[in-house]
């Protein structure tokens, strides 16, 4: 669980401090790039992990991810060209990947059934606890120096150690031994179930990341935040996400899974509706609750529907897609700020692609029942 809270932070712990580091490195591209070009890693590497990880296990993929988070994350405030540092962002994706992949399967293999819901949604709960914390003290020491946040990204070498002391060296399932038969089930569940559960973890991640890239700029010059109340503001979103997770399996068991993904994305599109809307940072709070809501029913939601319709033959690639389709939708959160108009249309814009996608997925979900 501590493994999957650095997931979250590999772009966004440098947010808060974000105009500071863009104009020491004297970055020229869109600001919003450093905090989303890790995702463009995952995407990039994802089919590749997903494939390695059959050969290698998830202990090994585990291990050897952790060593260049911390590294390239570490040494990205010394890389004043800008190429270095594009390229050291991509890279710091393909290592943030490899620990998601890994720490997934180690779930998928230990645990099954309500257990496996169980440890979906600690692992979301994991994944946004990081971000309440490492949002919260990247924008403390961002206030402090520059530099600073980007030594958070260090805390992968303790949990390296902790992962080789703990974690069980589990034999990784013989896939050579499929029969056509399997092949063919799988192929068929993923047409009809995973289609839809790729969609919305794409566009999931896409409206909740919004909020990550356009916050920083929009908070300090509406309602005059500092770094460090931006940074307290952005993981409240976290917070309640982490809340809403640990009780997204009572949720899901009378709902059911494909309702409580659609609700989650109503949540979201309320939750930006409040944020294009508001004059006051009351309201904004709000917005807070009810962004947070919209992912904890959604991300860990469709994370344990990946692993639940998974045969052990294709769960390491579905898991890659999985990973690949959530930090897409990151990296092409990157983008509204090309949008034309002010931050409160972008929210508003937002708000109603999130309403667009529960009715897409509701549908789509009743179709391929």
């Amino acid at each position: 669980m501590l493994v999957s809270s650095l997931t979250i932070m590999v772009g966004s712990v440098i947010a808060p401090a974000l105009p500071s580091i863009v104009a020491n490195l004297n970055f020229k591209y869109t600001p919003g790039l450093l905090v989303t070009l890790p995702s463009l890693g995952v995407v990039i590497f994802s089919p590749i992990v997903g494939r390695l990880i059959n050969k290698i296990g998830a202990f090994k993929l585990l291990c050897w991810g952790l060593i260049p988070y911390a590294l390239l994350g570490f040494i990205g405030f010394y890389l004043n060209n800008n190429y270095l540092l594009i390229a050291d962002r991509l890279l710091l994706g393909a290592a943030c990947v490899a620990i998601q992949v890994a720490v997934t399967t180690f779930i998928a293999q230990l645990f099954e059934g309500k257990d496996r819901m169980k440890m979906i949604a600690w692992q979301g709960m994991a994944i946004e606890l990081g971000g309440v914390i490492f949002l919260s003290i990247g924008g403390f020491l961002g206030e402090l120096n520059w530099t600073f946040p980007f030594y958070i990204y260090l805390i992968a070498i303790p949990f390296l150690f902790m992962v080789i002391s703990s974690l069980p060296k589990s034999e990784v399932a013989n896939i050579n031994e499929s029969s056509n038969q399997d092949n063919s089930v799988a192929d068929k569940s993923r047409k009809k179930i995973m289609t839809p559960v790729f969609v919305g973890s794409f566009f999931s991640m896409a409206i909740f990341f919004v909020a990550y890239v356009t916050l920083p700029s929009y908070l300090p010059t509406q309602f005059s935040f500092t770094e460090s109340s931006t940074g307290y503001f952005m993981s409240a979103i976290s917070l309640v996400a982490v809340l809403t997770a640990s009780q997204m399996p009572n949720i899901t068991q009378k709902l059911g899974a494909n309702t409580t993904v659609c609700l989650g994305f109503v949540f979201f599109g309320l939750g930006y509706l409040l944020f294009g809307t508001a004059s006051q940072v009351s309201i904004m709070l709000v917005g807070v609750v009810l962004t947070g809501v919209g992912f904890g029913l959604t991300v860990p939601l469709l994370n344990h529907m990946v692993v639940e319709y998974s045969s052990t033959i294709t769960r390491g690639k579905n898991l890659g897609t999985f990973s690949m389709m959530v930090f897409a939708g990151q990296f092409c959160a990157t983008f509204v700020e090309y949008l034309p108009g002010s931050s409160s249309y972008i929210f508003i814009c937002t708000a109603f692609i999130s309403v667009l996608i529960a009715i897409f997925l509701f549908i789509f979900f009743k179709r391929n029942n």
